[in-house]
C-alpha cells in the first residue's frame, strides 16, 4: 500500500494528493501505509473525477502497482553517438508502435533541442524495412544535442516549455537515450513532471561509449568501440613491424575519467598484437616514469607501441592534454580533449632521436566505426530501448535500463531497472585491482570482463559492397499538421 500511495504521488503530485486526502480524513504521510487503503480509493476518487487524465485502469496485484497510461510517446537521442544508438532507438520505437496504449511515437530532433523547439517527427510515418536498418546504422540517426538542464528552481522556463509540448501533444511517456548527463537530464524532467502533477513515465535508455554510467554492468555502444579499438591497435602493431628500424607509436583513444576504452586495447595484447604500454586516467600520470617505461620497452624490442586516454593526468588532476589545443566545452560543460598524442610524440622524439616516432588519435571512428561493431552490443542495445518501452507501459518510471551479467559458466545477460537518482552525473571506472601494479597494463580481469562484450559480427545489409543505412523521412508533425489544415 505503501507503494501505491508513492504511485500516486508521483501522478498526481504531493500537494494535491495530501490535500485530497486530508479532506478524506487522513494527514499525509508516506512512511506509515498501515490504515492507507480506504482513504486512498476515496482519495483517488476524487482526483480521477477532477483530473483528465487517461488513466484508465488502476488495481493493486501482489507487490506491483499496474495501471495503462494513454497517450504519445517521445524518444530522444542525446550526447555523443555510437555504432549502435540506433539499435536502441529502434528497440524503443518498433515496440511503442506495437503498443496500443502507446497512441502516437514522436522522436525528438537533436534530443531535447527538438522537444523545446517543438521538432517532433511523427515516427508511424516511417516505412518498416527504414526503421529496420537502424539497428545496423551508426550515429545518432534523430540527431542529438549537447544541453544540460538547470535546476527548475529560479528558472523553470525549460521545464514550463517541455511540459507545454508534452500536454500539446498529450506525451504521457518520455524514453531518453544517452550518457551521464543525458541520465541527469531524464532524472530533473522526471521530478519536474511529479512536481507539477503531470503523469508521465521516463525511462533512461542507456548509452555510452565511455561504460562509465554507475548502476549497470555495462553501456551500449562499448562493446562495439572496444571491438574497434583492439582491432585497430592488431592492424597498427602488424604496420609498425614491417621494416627493421626502430619505432614508437603512441595511440591517443577517447575516455575523459574512465579508462574502459584505452582499457580496451589491451584485447589486442592479449591475443598477441598489442600495446606494449596501456595508461589509464584511473592511475595519476607521470611524466618521467612513462618516458622511462618507453625506453625500457623501446631498448628491448626496437620498437615500442603505447596506448594512452585521453584523459590521462597529473597527480593534482590537471589533464596531460590540457592546454595542448584551444580549451573548447561542450554543451555539459566539459573541456575538449585532443593533441595528447602529438604531444607524447614530441617529447618521445627528443628522448629518443634514433626512433621513428608517430603519435596517431584515433578520434571519431572509434565512435562510430558500424563496420567493427559487435552483434551482442547491436543486440543489447536493442533490448535496452525495447525494455525500456515495456517497463514505462508496467506503470515504471523514474529509471534507467541496466544490464545485470554473469560470465562464470558463460556470458547471460538480463536488464532491470536503476533509479535516475543513482545514475544521474555518477561515473564509473575501472577498478584498480584490474589495472597493473605498475600502472601501465591491464590485469586478466579486465579481459574476462569485456570479452564477452565484442563477440558477434554482423551480417549487416549493403548496397553496391558498401553499407546500407537507413533513410528515414523524418516527417515533422507540424508539417503535417499544416497540411491538415490546408486540405
Amino acid at each position: 500500500m505503501k507503494y501505491l500511495a508513492q504511485r500516486l504521488h508521483g501522478l498526481f503530485g504531493q500537494d494535491r494528493l495530501a490535500t485530497s486526502l486530508r479532506r478524506n480524513g487522513w494527514h499525509w504521510n508516506l512512511e506509515n501505509p498501515g490504515r492507507l487503503c480506504n482513504h486512498l480509493l476515496r482519495a483517488l476518487g476524487e482526483l480521477l473525477i477532477s483530473e483528465t487524465i487517461n488513466f484508465e485502469t488502476c488495481c493493486y496485484e501482489g507487490e506491483e502497482f499496474m495501471s495503462e497510461l494513454r497517450g504519445a510517446c517521445i524518444i530522444g537521442q542525446s550526447g555523443g553517438p555510437t555504432a549502435v544508438i540506433n539499435a536502441s532507438a529502434l528497440g524503443v520505437i518498433r515496440t511503442a508502435l506495437d503498443t496500443d496504449c502507446i497512441t502516437r511515437v514522436l522522436g525528438a530532433a537533436n534530443g531535447i533541442q527538438g522537444v523545446l523547439e517543438d521538432r517532433l517527427y511523427d515516427m508511424g510515418q516511417e516505412d518498416a524495412g527504414e526503421l529496420e536498418l537502424l539497428r545496423y546504422t551508426p550515429s545518432s540517426a534523430l540527431g542529438s544535442w549537447r544541453y544540460k538542464l538547470d535546476e527548475p528552481s529560479p528558472d523553470d522556463t525549460d521545464y514550463r516549455r517541455i511540459l507545454e509540448i508534452f500536454r500539446k501533444y498529450d506525451v504521457r511517456y518520455f524514453f531518453y537515450n544517452g550518457g551521464n548527463d543525458s541520465m541527469d537530464t531524464c532524472n530533473k524532467i522526471s521530478k519536474y513532471m511529479q512536481s507539477v502533477g503531470y503523469a508521465c513515465r521516463v525511462i533512461g535508455v542507456p548509452k555510452t561509449i565511455d561504460n562509465d554510467l554507475n548502476g549497470t554492468d555495462h553501456c551500449p555502444g562499448f562493446g562495439s568501440a572496444a571491438r574497434y579499438i583492439a582491432t585497430t591497435c592488431m592492424e597498427v602493431q602488424r604496420d609498425t613491424h614491417v621494416y627493421d628500424n626502430g619505432t614508437i607509436t603512441v595511440l591517443e583513444i577517447m575516455g575523459r575519467h574512465a579508462g574502459w576504452l584505452a582499457g580496451s586495447a589491451a584485447l589486442a595484447a592479449w591475443v598477441g598484437y598489442g600495446p606494449d604500454l596501456i595508461y589509464l586516467p584511473e592511475v595519476d600520470f607521470d611524466m618521467e616514469r612513462f618516458l622511462a617505461d618507453v625506453h625500457q620497452v623501446y631498448q628491448a624490442k626496437n620498437k615500442c607501441l603505447i596506448a594512452v586516454s585521453e584523459g590521462i593526468h597529473r597527480a593534482d588532476g590537471a589533464f596531460i592534454a590540457e592546454g595542448v589545443s584551444a580549451a573548447a566545452n561542450d554543451g555539459f560543460g566539459h573541456t575538449q580533449l585532443g593533441g595528447l598524442a602529438a604531444l607524447l610524440a614530441d617529447l618521445l622524439r627528443q628522448r629518443e632521436p634514433s626512433a621513428k616516432v608517430r603519435g596517431i588519435e584515433l578520434s571519431l571512428p572509434q565512435r562510430c566505426g558500424a563496420h567493427s561493431a559487435s552483434q551482442t552490443d547491436i543486440d543489447e542495445a536493442f533490448l535496452a530501448g525495447k525494455a525500456a518501452v515495456e517497463a514505462a507501459v508496467a506503470g515504471y518510471s523514474d529509471k534507467m535500463v541496466a544490464f545485470r551479467c554473469t560470465r562464470e559458466g558463460g556470458y547471460r545477460c538480463e536488464t532491470v531497472l536503476e533509479p535516475l537518482d543513482i545514475v544521474a552525473n555518477a561515473e564509473k571506472t575501472v577498478p584498480r585491482a584490474w589495472i597493473n601494479a605498475d600502472g601501465n597494463g591491464l590485469e586478466q580481469p579486465f579481459i574476462d570482463y569485456v570479452l564477452p562484450l565484442i563477440q558477434g559480427v554482423p551480417r549487416a545489409p549493403q548496397e553496391h559492397s558498401l553499407p546500407r543505412y537507413a533513410r528515414l523521412k523524418k516527417v515533422l508533425v507540424s508539417d503535417l499538421q499544416d497540411a491538415c489544415r490546408q486540405s
